[in-house]
């Protein structure tokens, strides 16, 4: 009879080394299944991003001279008023020559959409980090229900982190970049396989418009490429491929008229030839007025059109469709209260492209929708110290007046604001390219 308590007796030897070389085979036999049977984190394949530029042609055009936010154009700085000054101080505000580009380029016929910069971060930050502050909490719906464009989740699988706010926000301008981010983005796409370069043609005549079409594989290298993010100021570094456009790129693109229409060739408005009178909004563009749900543009059938906020006028507006009326009116990052809230930020940025009126080259909306960066650097205004590093814009924004579209008004940034960055909902950019085959005629 077997006494339950007792302990049993110890194995011989020889038995012990054979079960001990058993378990060892059994446990080799079990890792490969074990390791199978852990999490796999497969990274999806970088996007695949489409881009349309329209080609600028006319290398070597010449210049125009203005004063910075002041009505006229000029030949020349020989030609404008003596020692200008900034209205209403006794600052100098010097006259600068600008438009002149001594090559053929391309550039974005619309502005970067917010689809595209959510397939770019789940391509460059397929897990989510933020390394490279690519993103910012206050872009999410969630904090900024008017304004916030992308959503961030921590538990999405690889590749899947970042999504549009709403399905209202993938065809709007990116509104939420400094020059940097900017930068990275076109480092992706310069780094990038081209898949497939389609050219084609729109109109005839004066209005005849040429275009290529990229399709291209984004890479998730962005510390280098066309510009060099390891430098405290990146300047590109290469004569071919796609670029963020320079301040000339930009100008010229916007306003320069091939057939010698306007002043000097230039026009005053994205929109056309005409030049401020004593109320400049006389002469200015009509402004787009969006649906409240989609904001897509309503009006489009009023030409010439742009997104500014018309003096006596309310600006464009909209609220996404996974918001109520109240968050959209009330809830802001920054705390302020909602009547303050209401008057700083009235301006709402529309679908790309669906305002109409085309530059003279062919592009959409390089007046009004985003104020859009470039690669120029410049000196701090006023004077002003420090170690920043200060680019161009241009183009205006849906919260500001129809000044903001003048050809003169070329207000510079430091390249990396957060606080800016992060309260501004509309900071955007394009693609350009330069090199071999990139221009019109």
């Amino acid at each position: 009879m077997t006494n339950p308590g007792a302990v049993p007796r110890s194995l011989p030897t020889r038995r012990l080394v054979g079960l001990a070389v058993a378990v060892t085979a059994l446990v080799a036999l079990a890792l490969p299944a074990l390791a199978g049977a852990r999490p796999h984190f497969k990274v999806p394949k970088p996007a695949v991003l489409t881009f349309t530029v329209a080609k600028v042609g006319k290398p070597g055009n010449a210049a125009v001279g203005i004063i910075p936010f002041t009505p006229g154009l000029y030949k020349s700085c020989a030609e404008t008023p003596a020692e200008p000054t900034l209205p209403g101080t006794k600052l100098p505000d010097p006259c600068q020559e600008v438009g002149s580009v001594p090559y053929e380029y391309g550039i974005g016929e619309v502005e970067v959409t917010v689809e595209q910069y959510v397939a770019f971060l789940n391509t460059v930050d397929p897990f989510g980090r933020n390394q490279m502050d690519l993103y910012s909490p206050d872009e999410s719906g969630a904090a900024w229900p008017r304004f916030g464009q992308i959503d961030y989740s921590a538990l999405s699988g690889p590749g899947k982190h970042y999504t549009a706010a709403a399905p209202e926000w993938n065809d709007k301008p990116y509104g939420f970049a400094d020059f940097l981010r900017a930068a990275r983005f076109d480092n992706s796409v310069a780094n990038g396989k081209v898949l497939s370069k389609t050219e084609s043609t729109v109109g005839s005549g004066e209005e005849e418009f040429r275009y290529v079409t990229y399709k291209v594989q984004l890479s998730r290298k962005t510390g280098t490429g066309m510009y060099d993010m390891h430098k405290r100021a990146p300047v590109r570094t290469s004569g071919t491929g796609f670029v963020i456009p320079s301040q000339n790129e930009w100008i010229k693109a916007a306003y320069y008229n091939r057939e010698g229409f306007g002043t000097n060739s230039y026009w005053w408005y994205p929109t056309g030839p005409s030049i401020p009178s004593e109320n400049p909004e006389e002469t200015a563009p009509n402004p787009v007025t969006l649906d409240p749900a989609t904001g897509d543009v309503t009006n489009a059938n009023v030409q010439p059109l742009a997104n500014f906020h018309a003096e006596g006028k309310p600006a464009a507006y909209w609220c996404p469709s996974n918001q109520t009326e109240e968050a959209c009116k009330k809830v802001n990052p920054i705390h302020m209260p909602a009547k303050a809230y209401e008057k700083a930020y009235q301006g709402s940025l529309n679908t790309v492209g669906q305002a109409g009126t085309y530059g003279p080259w062919g592009t959409l909306e390089q007046g009004g929708n985003a104020v859009e960066w470039t690669d120029t650097i410049t000196k701090p205004p006023f004077g002003v110290k420090g170690h920043r590093v200060w680019r161009r814009l241009h183009g205006g924004v849906p919260n500001a007046p129809v000044y903001q579209l003048w050809l003169s008004a070329i207000g510079p940034q430091p390249q990396k604001n957060t606080f800016f960055r992060e309260t501004y909902p509309w900071l955007g950019f394009r693609i350009g390219v330069i090199g071999e085959g990139s221009g019109g005629k």
